[in-house]
């Protein structure tokens, strides 16, 4: 898989909240977990189950902070 952003990360997925159109999934990369909101049709497309191994992928532009 080629994708464009430069900061890619190699983690698994720990979790998957699952909602009505939404899911969050919940990637550990080392220490950290990343949380990804994506539609429930990507959920079951992808196949995605906890302790599948994923890439986590992050654009600059993507990325927010809050305080």
């Amino acid at each position: 898989m080629k994708l464009s952003a430069r900061n890619q990360f190699q983690g698994n997925v720990v979790r998957i909240n699952e909602g009505q159109a939404m899911a969050e999934v919940v990637v550990k990369v080392g220490t950290l977990e990343f949380v990804a909101a994506i539609t429930e049709g990507s959920v079951k497309n992808m196949g995605l189950k906890v302790n599948d191994q994923v890439t986590v992928a992050v654009k600059a532009t993507e990325v927010m902070i809050g305080k």
